[in-house]
């Protein structure tokens, strides 16, 4: 058997730790080769260095992609898919795959996908069926993806029942859960001597893992929803909690955040530090110390990885604000809207209250299911790739009975 080529989507950086399992699977698999495309905050030095980490991790990156992009801006996100589908539909021509793999619901996914089905390039999508209702265009992308592809890989069984009443053929759509929890189930993260001598803290002491994006119809507002979180971690660090900051997504409204966050950075604010990525490793890493029940460490933010990621870790998160609203989650979750107090009052919570701890120890990953990255390969390596896969059908009749219905 002829390898089949993937080709591999990633536009930024918490996208590929979420690819990773997938991409060593298929690199391990004797049918399979892979062609990796990056694209996005990858190739964006304000967002850290995440080629780096690409080729650490021993992947060849084959084709780079710049986005045309404006700051902070109503047209920059169309401006971005627009040349997206442009400059990748070139490199879909040259590689010519058998299959396109692309991730959730990020714009530059978004261009790729588009890109892929126009070409008839068989295109499958990774974790369709998921919600965020919380004012960003998530939902929307994820789900026009959806339509547009061919394959789709859900991380849970609601995701899947919604794929499938979205009229979706059951065939074409796989359970595989959470690609990320793969490598952390493998204790594929830093150690606690890594984490001390590369951010120089104390694990000993408290820690604050913080990330807050933007709400892309929102972004206006970006920096007024940053400021109550900010207040809350510099009156935290004042009381010894060491606070890590990452910089957002590059969405709109990011720069703003990021302005911030450089001026944060500027003040040398003691147990405040601000990196612009840490690496999944390192991130990981962080939240893998609040599995020992004798450090504490606090997720917080409105990252998808707060809903996602810390249960398996045990870890507590505090969720600020709108953007995961509507996520499957587990209750190791506190949600507070962006007011200090209540942000303060959330943190303090996840650090000194013995019940709530216990709780997060005892939660459940509804995303879990086991073996993300092999369950995929296994698809992709089995799946006939004909006009069958291409000529989508919808399964909904629309039958009339007794009026319209509803």
């Amino acid at each position: 058997m002829n390898q089949r080529i993937i080709a591999v989507f990633t536009g930024n950086r918490a996208e590929y730790g979420l690819q990773y399992p997938l991409l060593k699977a298929i690199d391990q698999h004797p049918n399979l080769d892979y062609r990796l495309i990056v694209s996005g905050a990858h190739l964006d030095d304000n967002f850290g260095n995440t080629l780096e980490e690409i080729k650490n991790d021993g992947f060849h990156i084959d084709y780079e992609i710049q986005l045309e992009t404006v700051k902070d801006s109503k047209v920059s996100t169309p401006k971005a898919i627009g040349s997206g589908i442009l400059l990748i539909s070139e490199v879909l021509k040259e590689i010519n795959p058998d299959v396109m793999v692309v991730y959730a619901d990020r714009f530059e996914g978004f261009s790729a996908v588009i890109a892929s089905t126009q070409m008839n390039i068989p295109t499958a999508h990774i974790e369709g069926g998921d919600l965020t209702e919380g004012g960003a265009l998530d939902d929307s992308v994820r789900h026009a993806m959806s339509k547009l592809a061919h394959i789709h890989f859900t991380t849970n069984h609601q995701a899947t029942n919604r794929l499938l009443g979205m009229g979706e053929e059951g065939w074409r759509v796989h359970t595989v859960g959470f690609p990320a929890i793969d490598s952390i189930i493998n204790e594929n993260y830093a150690t606690p001597e890594e984490i001390s001598e590369n951010l120089s803290i104390d694990i000993c002491s408290p820690i604050i893992l913080f990330t807050q994006h933007s709400i892309t119809t929102e972004f206006e507002k970006s920096l007024k929803q940053l400021i109550p979180s900010i207040e809350a971690m510099r009156k935290l660090a004042k009381q010894g909690v060491q606070v890590i900051i990452t910089y957002p997504n590059n969405d709109a409204g990011g720069q703003k955040i990021i302005n911030k966050l450089n001026q944060i950075n500027s003040e040398s604010i003691k147990n405040i530090q601000v990196h612009k990525s840490l690496g999944r490793y390192i991130y990981h890493g962080i939240l893998a110390l609040a599995k020992n029940p004798q450090l504490k460490v606090v997720c917080v933010g409105n990252s998808s990885s707060g809903i996602k990621e810390t249960p398996v870790f045990d870890c507590p998160t505090v969720n600020i604000g709108s953007r995961q609203n509507g996520r499957l989650r587990g209750n190791n979750v506190i949600d507070t809207d962006y007011d200090e107090i209540e942000i303060f009052d959330a943190v303090r919570k996840c650090l000194d209250d013995v019940g709530f701890r216990s709780k997060c120890i005892s939660t459940t990953n509804p995303y879990y299911l086991g073996g993300a990255g092999q369950k995929m390969v296994t698809v992709l390596s089995e799946i006939r790739l004909d006009k069958v896969l291409i000529r989508k059908k919808m399964t909904l009749k629309g039958n009339i009975k007794n009026g319209w219905h509803k």
